[in-house]
């Protein structure tokens, strides 16, 4: 009886090798199998390319006694896709090119334009108002602490703020 017949029940077509009878009975299932465990047709194919080709290594040794030749493949693609999985997760994502090497020069650039556009608008402050809004928002201090820095009450370090801040967004153009 031919190797086909033995692991299948079915007779093998004039002509055919090992590989194409594999694909021709079972090639569907196992990418059917594979797509549902993965969710990605692309690497379906990949897992069933490789469990073809474990298939077709051990030709010799798959016998009746041993289980159907289906079984043994979508066993062989689980594991394959099951490796895959691991292998995910033990590396750290692939990212080309060299990281953050535009980005950083790209945000220098724009920190450099921003310092001098603050400086700027800030030069068109009164001193007064300046000083507080150095302490409270580019020095992230409180509003008592400025108001202490400054020995002012903590309503006008808040009035100075508002005023402030009204005075920049109509220099700035920012409503």
């Amino acid at each position: 009886m031919a190797t086909a017949t033995v692991l299948t029940g079915r007779e093998k077509r004039p002509g055919d090798s090992f590989a194409e009878f594999v694909v021709r009975e079972h090639g569907r299932a196992m990418l059917a199998y594979a797509v549902e465990l993965l969710g990605d047709r692309a690497a379906a194919e990949d897992a069933v390319q490789e469990a073809m080709l474990r298939a077709w290594r051990r030709r010799d040794d798959l016998t009746v006694g041993r289980g159907s030749l289906r079984g043994w493949l979508l066993t062989v693609v689980r594991n394959i896709v099951l490796d895959l999985h691991r292998a995910r997760r033990s590396r750290p994502r692939e990212v080309s090119g060299v990281v953050g090497a535009d980005v950083v020069a790209h945000d220098h650039a724009d920190h450099v334009v921003a310092s001098v556009l603050v400086d700027e608008v800030l030069s068109r402050l009164s001193p007064d108002h300046r000083a507080v809004l150095e302490l409270v928002y580019l020095r992230d201090g409180s509003v008592r602490d400025a108001a202490m820095a400054l020995g002012i009450p903590p309503g006008t370090v808040k009035s100075r703020s508002h005023y402030a801040l009204q005075t920049l967004r109509a220099v700035s153009g920012i409503a």
